[in-house]
């Protein structure tokens, strides 16, 4: 499983690693939590995630690197992700 995460773009194994720390173990795991939940719920298990990990989950989940998000998709993704607490 981790293997499959790992095969999606921009995520390596510290990502993973914090992915797995909060129960997401596959893509469709990611797709059902979502980038947002899923930075909010590893910053609340006290990991330190960047803003770049939460482009780089929904980047991932778009099939590109988090680089080529728009920017008005990147502020969206921080708004959410302070809205829930972050």
């Amino acid at each position: 499983m981790e293997n499959e995460l790992l095969a999606l773009p921009n995520l390596g194994h510290t990502s993973v690693n914090w992915l797995r720390a909060i129960g997401v173990q596959t893509r469709a795991d990611l797709e059902r939590i979502g980038p947002v939940e899923a930075f909010v719920k590893v910053r609340s298990r006290g990991m330190r995630p960047s803003r770049v990990f939460l482009y780089s989950l929904q980047a991932a989940l778009l099939g590109c690197h988090w680089t080529e998000l728009d920017p008005d998709l990147k502020r969206d993704l921080i708004e959410q992700a302070e809205r829930l607490g972050a």
